[in-house]
């Protein structure tokens, strides 16, 4: 590049360009470029900023705490246990009252057993012979309750027996009854204190009303009216999720119970109330399933006179109910404002990009438009310099350009 080209492009750096518009006088693209128009400001006002609040910087990384607390006694008459009044400290599991607790509304009770020698359940495949080397000692039984001794059981003049094992005896028992033993822990109540903070604004409730009436929470339950008292029925609980207490008690099952924080932190703080919803988390389609339904086991260990361990094996059927807690808090700030009216606007300049396409390239005169709005320049050979003068009158290519930059063109469709 020669010394008069690097001088040129010099010069260029200090060089202002601006751009030349062109009027198309053509309706129907007028109305689409509104159209559009219209269609970015709605999204950018209504959606952006009305239901998306796209003016406030957001919280989502909620704190929360969960304390349970559940009231209700039961009574039972059982052939195992007799008659027997059921309260907290039997029927809650775990008893500290976390986010996850478990209330037993049924039960099969297999009491004193003892660690000895007894034949295995029928039930247990892994158990069935019919000689004793089908029973190899010590060997653990697949899915079973003990260790084989090396014996076959067999009851009478019958070919086929179970394995002698090793284990808690006498064997867990496997029926149940169909209704409920604790069927009136529908009507138990359980208390739900949930504490929430928000840590980028430092703002901190609970879902308990503040109040100096000691009275308050020993007298309501939770409605519309009362939303600030979490103590609710189980019974309902578990209606709300859409099904029935007593058809699922005999079995078992899940409870979600979901609160729910959706804060808006330029409004005051009485505006933040807590969402509470609830479904049901395991399958209710399946009850009739070998899978249906929720159950564990667990023992209580005793000692008799002479000082030999036994135990009540209890393997308990009941509802669990898993408390979630969600929410976000939002509060106005300039910067997420600025971000968003900027992509508003950069949208405006892609729906003027649209109805240019159309203008240009899918309109019948779309070649005409073009020719207006793109100017070819060929270099001419005879040099001349631009706004210079010809044997003493102005260059005619230049009058032409500062014609053109003084006057708006005006294209009619």
């Amino acid at each position: 590049m020669g010394q008069v080209g690097w001088k040129g492009l010099c010069l260029s750096l200090f060089d202002y360009k601006t751009e030349k518009y062109v009027i198309a006088k053509n309706k129907k693209v007028g109305i689409l470029y509104r159209v559009v128009q219209l269609s970015i400001l709605a999204y950018l006002v209504g959606w952006v900023f009305v239901v998306k609040k796209g003016y406030q910087d957001s919280d989502t990384s909620i704190q929360s705490s969960v304390i349970t607390k559940l009231k209700g006694v039961a009574f039972t008459n059982t052939s195992e246990l007799g008659e027997r009044l059921w309260d907290v400290a039997d029927y809650v599991i775990p008893p500290q009252g976390e986010n996850v607790f478990f209330v037993m509304t049924n039960l099969i009770v297999t009491p004193n057993q003892r660690q000895d020698t007894c034949p295995e359940s029928t039930g247990i495949r892994d158990a069935l012979c019919s000689k004793n080397r089908d029973c190899p000692a010590g060997e653990a039984v697949i899915a079973g309750n003990g260790v084989k001794t090396g014996r076959c059981l067999k009851v009478g003049s019958n070919t086929n027996g179970t394995c002698e094992i090793l284990a808690w005896c006498p064997v867990e028992k496997k029926s149940k009854t169909k209704k409920p033993l604790l069927a009136n822990a529908e009507n138990f109540t359980v208390y739900i204190k949930n504490s929430i903070r928000f840590p980028k604004f430092k703002f901190s409730k609970t879902n308990v009303l503040n109040t100096d009436d000691d009275s308050y929470l020993k007298n309501c339950h939770y409605s519309a009216q009362h939303l600030y008292c979490p103590i609710f029925h189980l019974g309902k609980l578990v209606s709300w999720a859409g099904n029935n207490f007593q058809d699922m008690a005999s079995e078992g099952g899940v409870i979600g119970i979901q609160i729910e924080w959706d804060c808006d932190l330029d409004k005051p703080p009485s505006e933040c109330n807590p969402h509470y919803s609830f479904s049901r988390l395991d399958n209710k389609f399946a009850e009739k399933s070998i899978s249906s339904g929720y159950n564990f086991r667990f023992a209580k260990y005793y000692r008799d006179a002479e000082g030999v361990e036994y135990r009540t094996l209890i393997k308990a059927y009941g509802i669990r109910f898993d408390v979630m807690v969600n929410g976000k808090a939002g509060k106005f700030n300039i910067i997420p404002t600025i971000i968003n009216v900027g992509s508003g606007l950069a949208l405006m300049g892609a729906g003027a990009f649209f109805c240019d396409v159309v203008l240009l390239y899918l309109m019948k005169k779309s070649n005409f438009y073009r020719g207006k709005k793109y100017e070819e320049v060929k270099s001419s050979s005879r040099k001349s310099q631009p706004g210079g003068t010809v044997n003493g009158n102005q260059n005619s290519e230049s009058l032409a350009t500062l014609e053109q930059l003084r006057q708006l063109q005006t294209v009619e469709a």
